[in-house]
């Protein structure tokens, strides 16, 4: 009690402490600085990471002749490819038997691929008259296991629908296609694999150079490498 006529002095200000609840402890260690997620396994990593090299592009240049184009190939080729592959008369010394869509389709995609890894290949053959295709002719490489060894030469080959053979289309193809094969390959060796019972692609493969060097076997079939040598080439 303050007596009368007395004032209450106030007590100096005073701190008092708060009060908080205990905290758990924390259950793991968070680290203060992340690592980013780099390709590399090794931490630092070294940048720049290089790019890999895109796939050269080769498109298939289109030939002319008087009666045919040669040209790539399209996926609306497909149906008559595998109506040729029904025909004895085509496919009796490429495969032996009839081919089933898959494996035309499989043809025509590795024709297809094959420009792109080594900037030459097969063209599709068109007759211009009624815009049908053909058939196939140009270079391969087709790394066969075959003795002798055939190597870096390409490959030249040629097969069209039987219902056309007689006209003179496959010696005009191959014109072309020689042609652009002494430009292209500068003048450099190919070679020509068939089978010995195949006279009538024997008779174009000579009148364009071809000369045998070599009788083997492949795949269990008795074959035939011609070669034509490399040519002179202009300054």
């Amino acid at each position: 009690m303050v007596p009368n006529g007395f004032q209450a002095v106030p007590k100096p200000f005073q701190t008092v402490p708060r009060q908080f609840p205990s905290m758990p402890k924390p259950v793991a260690t968070v680290p203060a600085i992340f690592p980013l997620p780099y390709l590399s396994p090794s931490y630092p990593p070294t940048l720049p990471i290089p790019m890999p090299t895109p796939a050269p592009h080769h498109p298939v240049p289109v030939l002319e002749t008087a009666r045919l184009w040669l040209r790539g190939y399209s996926p609306a080729d497909l149906p008559a490819f595998l109506a040729m592959f029904q025909q004895p008369d085509f496919y009796r010394y490429l495969t032996g038997k009839p081919m089933s869509e898959e494996d035309c389709w499989s043809t025509l995609m590795r024709s297809a691929g094959h420009w792109t890894l080594r900037g030459y290949g097969f063209w599709a053959v068109e007759e211009k008259a009624t815009g049908r295709f053909i058939g196939s002719v140009g270079f391969v490489d087709r790394k066969r296991t075959i003795e002798p060894a055939i190597g870096e030469a390409p490959e030249i080959g040629w097969v069209l629908d039987a219902a056309t053979h007689g006209r003179g289309y496959a010696t005009e193809a191959v014109r072309a296609v020689q042609a652009w094969g002494d430009a292209h390959f500068r003048g450099a060796r190919t070679v020509c694999l068939m089978h010995p019972d195949n006279g009538a692609s024997r008779r174009i493969a000579e009148k364009f150079g071809y000369r045998e060097y070599a009788r083997t076997t492949y795949h269990d079939e008795p074959a035939v490498l011609l070669e034509r040598l490399a040519q002179p080439t202009r300054p």
